[in-house]
């Protein structure tokens, strides 16, 4: 260490993040203890203190944050108090960029938790903050984040108006990402640079959310039953999944730069789906794996849907994955009957096919040929087979078709 050129010590700090690396390097060298200083991130991992009995976690990572003249990231996983917390902002609140803590907070001890989370606020320089294990049953005291752009949060117990004010203090996000959450009904996101925003929240998917943002580009949700997004002109991708609740009342602006779209749960109402097809007319990508229909609690089969009016509909679709209940409704046996001469799906290049029953196999069949026929672009089809119940007794003779047509177009389609 001693003999480096001093050029090349910056390029090796970088490297060094682990705290319990950083002390055990700075026993080693004089000269690697006098670059201390000169680190710009720590990281504690969880059982970092688990053989440490002689002083508190707090103390330890007070003493190696106070060391270094400018830190510029934090990361802490291991166990700790609100009042070390407090503390160690206070040493280099003025110089993080980026802030990762996991909080898990004694939901007992509220006011541990809300110190953890006004302490915080001291990092006014923020630009990325990501808070992992969060109870946010009362409101942050932060003033305004006004140079965070990143912020991240795993595993929530909080409220829309204790999210609400969290989100205000943060004006300039460009990404968002809450994941786990719980306790929210009605949710309000009004951030005027948001760019990217990922929502997965727990309950039982009755959650509606309103999302007012003029650059979003992609929005990924999970848990909604009810979604409104007026400002949608840049937005390119879309996921929207409720694995646990129905899908219904759906609100967008023009999807006129949309290129992926992906519907999935268990129910959705058909006049949402009608409504998300129709919207996103110029998609490249459209991934579609939603089980059932129905405005009720009742579940509900798709209705037919026509394969040439569905085409013609999407002429830019290159990708399309579909599930089941959406393969079988396209499976009509005069959806193809007076097909006129011209018709052909133009662009469309690659097709994964989920199949789940043997039920209507010669119609199935037929669709299968007529998306190698008509799909001029065709490179690639995929069929899953995905719990096809064995007892039915066409099944053997379904699944022999199909090994059949991948068989005699097998440049193309392959079974998985």
């Amino acid at each position: 260490m001693d003999f480096l050129p001093d050029a090349i010590v910056p390029c090796i700090l970088v490297y060094v993040t682990n705290a319990k690396d950083v002390a055990s390097a700075s026993c080693v060298s004089k000269r690697w203890k006098e670059s201390i200083p000169y680190l710009n991130k720590l990281v504690f991992t969880r059982n970092i203190f688990d053989d440490v009995k002689r002083f508190s976690p707090d103390d330890i990572i007070g003493h190696m944050v106070s060391s270094i003249n400018k830190l510029e990231e934090l990361v802490v996983y291991c166990p700790f108090s609100g009042s070390g917390l407090a503390s160690w902002l206070s040493l280099a609140g003025h110089s993080l960029r980026k802030l990762e803590l996991k909080m898990d907070d004694n939901l007992v001890d509220m006011n541990s938790c809300s110190r953890k989370l006004d302490s915080i606020g001291a990092a006014t320089n923020l630009e990325s903050l990501k808070l992992w294990g969060v109870n946010m049953t009362r409101g942050p005291k932060w003033h305004t984040f006004h140079k965070l752009r990143n912020l991240e949060i795993v595993g929530a117990v909080t409220d829309d108006s204790n999210l609400h004010a969290a989100l205000m203090a943060c004006p300039n996000l460009s990404n968002l990402l809450l994941l786990g959450c719980e306790g929210l009904t009605d949710v309000f996101i009004e951030l005027p640079h948001l760019e990217k925003c990922k929502l997965d929240f727990n309950g039982i998917g009755k959650c509606s959310l309103t999302v007012n943002s003029p650059n979003l580009q992609h929005l990924e949700v999970q848990g909604f039953s009810g979604i409104r997004v007026p400002e949608t002109q840049f937005l390119r991708d879309l996921i929207i999944s409720n694995t646990a609740g129905r899908v219904g009342a759906l609100v967008f602006g023009k999807l006129v730069a949309l290129e992926s779209l992906e519907m999935r749960g268990v129910q959705w109402c058909w006049s949402a789906i009608h409504y998300m097809l129709q919207l996103a007319s110029e998609v490249k990508h459209l991934l579609m794996k939603v089980e059932f229909t129905g405005d009720f609690d009742a579940l509900q089969p798709f209705p037919e849907i026509d394969i040439v009016d569905f085409f013609n509909s999407h002429p830019k679709l290159t990708k399309f994955e579909i599930h089941g209940a959406m393969f079988a409704a396209l499976c009509q046996r005069n959806s193809l009957r007076n097909v006129d001469s011209r018709f052909t799906i133009p662009c469309l290049e690659e097709v994964v096919i989920t199949v789940r029953s043997p039920l209507n196999a010669e119609q199935k069949m037929s669709t299968l040929e007529s998306l190698i026929n008509y799909g001029k672009k065709l490179r690639k089809m995929r069929i899953r087979i995905l719990q096809m119940k064995s007892s039915h007794s066409s099944t053997d003779d379904f699944f022999e078709d199909i090994c059949k047509f991948t068989h005699s177009h097998r440049r193309i389609v392959s079974i998985e």
